[in-house]
C-alpha cells in the first residue's frame, strides 16, 4: 500500500498529506490556475487510466515511463551498464509489471536522480528494488519523503563504478546532475540539466523552463568546463525520443558559446 499523497502537477511524493507543494511554489515550477492537486500511488493503480510505457530508447537504453503522461511527464533509463544495471532519473509512477520487467533484467543497482523535478516516487523505486538512491546534498531540502534509502554527496563528481560518473554542473537547480556513462563512444544521461532541444545541432540551459527563465552565464560556463574532460558522442534527455545520438560532445561546447554570445 501506498497512500503519500503525490503532486499531480510534478509528481513529487510527500511523507503526508499537506496543502502546499514547495516544488510546484518554486519560480521554477508553478501552480496551475484551479489549484493544487493531490493523488497517491494507490489511486493511480487503482484508477486503471495509467499504465506502463517500456521501450529502447537508445544502445543499452531502456525508457520506462507512463501512459497517458502523468506530472512532468518524463521517462527514467535504465542503463545496462557493464556495472550492472542503473535506474537514472525517475518517474511517479510505480506497478507490478515495471517491477517484473526490471527484475527480469537483472534489477537494478541504484538510482540517481537530476534534479528535485524527477524526485517523484524514488523512495518508492528504492524500496521495490533495495537499493539506495544517490541525490546531491545541495539539493536536500527538496526532498519530499526523507528516506535512508538516500544518500547524499557532494562535491562535482561522484564516481559510482567504472563506467558511471555523477557530474554536478548546478545548471537549473544547485544540485542539477547529469550521468556519464564511459561505454563505446560514450553517453551523457542529462535529464533537462542540458536540454536537448528540436534543433539536434544545439542543447540548452535554463534556469526555469515553465516561465522562461534563463540560466546565469557563469553556471553555463561553469557546466561548459566541467563537461570538456568527458567524452561522449551520444546525449539522451529527460523525455521520450530526446536524443543527440553523435557528436555531443562538440555540441554542448557550440551550444555554450552560443548561449554566453547571446546572454553577454
Amino acid at each position: 500500500m501506498s497512500a503519500e499523497p503525490i503532486c499531480v502537477t510534478c509528481g513529487m511524493q510527500y511523507t503526508a498529506a499537506r496543502e502546499d507543494c514547495p516544488i510546484c511554489e518554486d519560480e521554477r515550477q508553478y501552480v496551475p490556475a484551479a489549484g493544487q492537486r493531490w493523488t497517491s500511488l494507490d489511486e493511480m493503480r487503482a484508477s486503471g487510466e495509467y499504465a506502463a510505457r517500456i521501450g529502447e530508447e537508445g544502445p543499452g537504453l531502456l525508457g520506462i515511463g507512463t501512459q497517458p503522461r502523468f506530472a512532468i511527464g518524463e521517462r527514467a533509463l535504465l542503463v545496462r551498464a557493464a556495472s550492472g544495471n542503473f535506474l537514472w532519473d525517475c518517474v511517479a509512477y510505480l506497478d507490478d509489471e515495471i517491477v517484473r520487467r526490471v527484475t527480469e533484467l537483472g534489477g537494478i543497482t541504484g538510482i540517481a536522480i537530476s534534479h528535485p523535478h524527477y524526485y517523484t516516487t524514488m523512495v518508492e523505486w528504492a524500496r521495490a528494488f533495495d537499493v539506495p538512491i544517490h541525490l546531491h546534498e545541495s539539493d536536500r531540502e527538496w526532498v519530499g519523503r526523507p528516506d535512508p534509502s538516500i544518500e547524499f554527496w557532494g562535491g562535482r563528481t561522484n564516481r559510482l563504478a567504472d563506467d558511471l560518473t555523477l557530474v554536478n554542473l548546478g545548471v537549473h537547480f544547485a544540485g542539477g546532475t547529469v550521468l556519464h556513462w564511459h561505454e563505446g563512444k560514450g553517453a551523457l544521461l542529462s535529464g533537462d540539466i542540458v536540454q536537448v532541444i528540436p534543433d539536434r545541432e544545439f542543447v540548452a540551459f535554463m534556469y526555469s523552463y515553465p516561465n522562461l527563465i534563463p540560466e546565469r552565464p557563469e553556471i553555463v560556463r561553469r557546466a561548459g568546463e566541467l563537461l570538456e574532460p568527458y567524452e561522449f558522442d551520444a546525449i539522451y534527455g529527460a523525455w521520450w525520443d530526446s536524443a543527440i545520438p553523435a557528436g555531443g560532445h562538440d555540441i554542448v561546447r557550440r551550444s555554450v558559446k552560443r548561449y554566453l554570445d547571446h546572454v553577454r
